[in-house]
C-alpha cells in the first residue's frame, strides 16, 4: 500500500506543479493564500483520484502509465500559464504529445520485432500418436458440468460458485481443477475465505469430481486487497502482467495462484513473455520467476492468453504490419476454437503441456488448414507443423461442421478439436456433446480425407473403428511412433468377419495368441481365410489387442 501512496504523492504533485499557474500580473500579498489553498486542494484532488485509478485497475504503475495524464495536465498548464512559463510548459506539452504519438503509432512498427518475437520452428508433421495411449480429451464442459452437480460437496454452497476451469498434470494423472470462489461481495465480507476447489479427471469421462477442502484467502472473487490481482500488482508493482491469474496444484494438493510477467516489445505496445509470480492464496507469500526456473508442478506458466497472443503475431506478421492489412500475403489466422483464450492445452507422451492452435487463412468460406501450432506451457517454445503440403488439410472448424450435420437431428455438437497423426493420418478428434453439455462420443476424421469418418463412445473405441475405416477407405495405416513392422506365422484358430458395404475385414487369431486384423481393400485374398489356414503375416506392433496386417500370406492359396 505504501508503494501506491508515494506513487500518487509524486505523480499528483508533479501534476499540480505543472497544471497551476505561478506567473503574475499583480503580485498582491492577499492572492497568496488563495493561491496555496487551490494548490493544496488541487494536489489533494490529483492524488486520490491518481490513487484510485491505480488501485481499481491494477495498472503497471511505471511512468511511461502516465502519459495520458501527463499529455492533459501539461496541455491545460500551458494553456492557462503565461509568459516564460507559458513557453517551458509549451515545450512540456510538446514533449509529451511527441511520447503520446510514439506510443499510440508504435504498433506500426514493431510488427517485425512482434513476429521475431513468436517465431516458431517449423517442422512437417507431429509424431504419429501412441495407441498405448489415453488422449486428454475429456471436453472441459462437460468436466465444468459435472462439477456443479457436485457442488453439494461444498460447505455453505450459497456462498460460493465455480471458477474458471483449467487442465494440469497432478500425480502423473491428468485432471481438470477449479476454484470455488465467491459469488458476491455480501458473501466475501461474510465468509472471507473459500473452502478449496474441485478436481476431475481429464481422460476418464466416467469419474467422479473431487472436492478437495483448502482454505484460500487471497483469491479473484474476493475484495480490496485480498483480491488476487491486486496482491499481486501490490508486491510488483512495475511488472507487466498479460492474462488472468491461473491456480496450480503441486503434488500435495496444495493450490498456488499463478499469473504471467513480460515486458512490452515497443513503448507500451506488444508483449514478449518472461516468467511468472506464485502466490500462496493462504497467507498471500509471493515469488517472482523467470521461466527456466519456474517451479516443477507449474504446467502453465505462459498463460493461454499470452500464446493466443503470439500466434496472431507469428500469423499476421510475417511481412510486417501493411501486409497484415492489405496483401496479405502468407498471412494466416489462428483459429479462435480453443477452450482457453482460443487455444487448447494438451499433453504428449511425456507428460509435457502444450497449447495447440490451427491455422487457416483470412479469405472468407475457406476452411482449408495452413499448419497448425504446439506451444510449450512452460518455455513458451512453439513448433508450427505445415501439414503434407502435398494435401489439403480440413481445419477445426471444417471438422465441427462435419460433427453437425452428422447429428443434426440429435442437435449435438463438437468442442475442443485437436489433430493427432493416427496410424500417419492427420486426423480431428473431437469430443461430441449433447444439447446440455454432457458428453456422448469421440469423432474422428481425416484431415486430408473428410469421407473418412468415425464415432465411438470411447477415444480408443474410436480408434479401433477408425483404423478399420483406413483399410477400407484405402489409406495406409502406418502405425504408431513405437510401432515396429514385424513377421508371424502360425495356424488360424478362428476367423471373424465382418461386411460393410463392398469392404469386409477379416479379425482372426493365431494358435500363439495374437489377433490380427485386416481389410479385404488392401488384402483382397483375405476374404478367403478360414480355420486351420497356415499363414504367413507382415503386420505393425502397434501394442494393441489387434495388430493391423500389412500383407497376408494365405499359404496353399494360388
Amino acid at each position: 500500500m505504501g508503494n501506491i501512496l508515494l506513487f500518487s504523492v509524486i505523480v499528483g504533485l508533479a501534476a499540480a506543479l505543472i497544471l497551476i499557474p505561478f506567473s503574475k500580473t499583480k503580485p498582491t500579498k492577499e492572492k497568496k493564500p488563495f493561491k496555496s489553498g487551490i494548490f493544496i486542494s488541487i494536489i489533494l484532488l490529483l492524488v486520490i483520484g491518481i490513487f484510485l485509478f491505480y488501485y481499481l485497475t491494477n495498472l503497471d504503475r511505471s511512468l511511461t502509465s502516465i502519459w495520458i495524464l501527463a499529455v492533459a495536465v501539461t496541455g491545460v498548464g500551458a494553456f492557462i500559464a503565461s509568459g516564460k512559463e507559458r513557453m517551458i510548459k509549451a515545450v512540456l506539452f510538446l514533449g509529451s504529445l511527441a511520447a503520446a504519438i510514439f506510443f499510440l503509432t508504435a504498433f506500426l512498427f514493431n510488427a517485425d520485432d512482434k513476429y521475431e518475437t513468436a517465431k516458431m520452428t517449423v517442422k512437417t508433421e507431429i509424431e504419429t500418436f501412441d495407441e498405448k495411449e489415453t488422449p486428454a480429451s475429456v471436453p472441459p464442459e462437460f468436466a465444468r458440468n459435472k462439477m456443479k452437480k457436485a457442488f453439494g460437496q461444498v460447505p455453505n454452497t450459497s456462498y460460493y460458485e465455480l471458477g474458471n476451469l483449467q487442465i494440469q498434470k497432478v500425480n502423473n494423472d491428468y485432471v481438470y481443477i477449479a476454484p470455488v470462489e465467491f459469488s458476491g461481495f455480501f458473501k466475501w465480507f461474510k465468509g472471507k475465505e473459500t473452502p478449496g476447489y474441485f478436481t476431475v479427471s481429464a481422460t476418464d469421462s466416467n469419474a467422479n469430481p473431487k472436492f478437495m477442502q483448502t482454505e484460500m484467502v487471497y483469491t479473484p472473487s474476493s475484495y480490496f486487497n485480498k483480491e488476487i490481482e491486486r496482491h499481486i500488482r501490490m508486491q510488483y508493482p512495475q511488472h507487466i502482467f498479460y492474462g488472468e491469474v491461473q491456480l496450480e496444484i503441486d503434488d500435495e494438493g496444495k493450490p498456488y495462484y499463478i499469473r504471467t510477467y513480460g515486458d512490452f516489445i515497443t513503448a507500451r505496445n506488444g508483449f514478449d513473455i518472461k516468467g511468472i509470480v506464485v502466490v500462496d492464496p493462504q497467507n498471500g507469500d509471493t515469488s517472482s520467476y523467470s521461466l527456466k526456473d519456474v517451479p516443477a508442478f507449474i504446467d502453465g506458466a505462459v498463460s493461454p492468453e499470452a500464446v493466443s497472443l503470439h500466434n496472431s503475431y507469428f500469423g499476421k506478421y510475417i511481412q510486417g504490419f501493411w501486409n497484415s492489412i492489405f496483401g496479405k500475403s502468407e498471412v494466416k489466422l489462428p483459429s479462435d476454437e480453443g477452450t482457453e483464450a482460443n487455444v487448447s492445452p494438451i499433453f504428449d507422451e511425456n507428460g509435457d503441456m502444450y497449447y495447440f492452435t490451427d491455422f487457416t487463412s483470412p479469405k472468407e468460406g475457406v476452411d482449408s488448414m495452413l499448419g497448425y501450432s504446439l506451444t510449450n506451457s512452460r518455455t513458451g517454445e512453439a513448433t508450427y507443423y505445415t501439414g503434407n503440403l502435398e494435401e489439403s488439410y480440413m481445419d477445426s472448424q471444417g471438422a465441427l461442421q462435419i460433427i453437425e450435420k452428422k447429428f443434426i437431428e440429435k442437435k449435438w455438437k463438437g468442442q475442443m478439436p485437436i489433430i493427432y497423426n493416427f496410424y500417419g493420418e492427420a486426423s480431428w478428434l473431437t469430443p461430441v456433446l449433447d444439447a446440455n453439455g454432457f458428453l456422448q462420443n469421440y469423432f474422428i476424421v481425416s484431415a486430408a480425407n473428410p469421407e473418412i469418418s468415425v464415432d465411438g463412445n470411447t477415444p480408443n473405441e474410436a480408434l479401433k473403428k477408425y483404423k478399420t475405416a483406413l483399410q477400407r477407405g484405402g489409406g495406409s495405416v502406418n502405425g504408431s511412433s513405437n510401432a515396429e513392422e514385424k513377421q508371424a506365422g502360425g495356424k488360424v484358430v478362428r476367423v471373424y468377419k465382418e461386411k460393410s458395404g463392398e469392404i469386409t475385414t477379416v479379425s482372426f487369431l493365431l494358435s500363439d495368441g495374437k489377433n490380427f486384423v485386416v481389410s479385404t481393400e488392401n488384402n483382397p485374398l483375405s476374404i478367403y481365410l478360414e480355420e486351420d489356414d497356415e499363414v504367413d503375416v507382415n503386420y505393425l506392433d502397434t501394442g494393441e489387442m489387434f495388430l493391423p496386417v500389412k500383407e497376408l500370406v494365405i499359404k496353399g492359396l494360388e
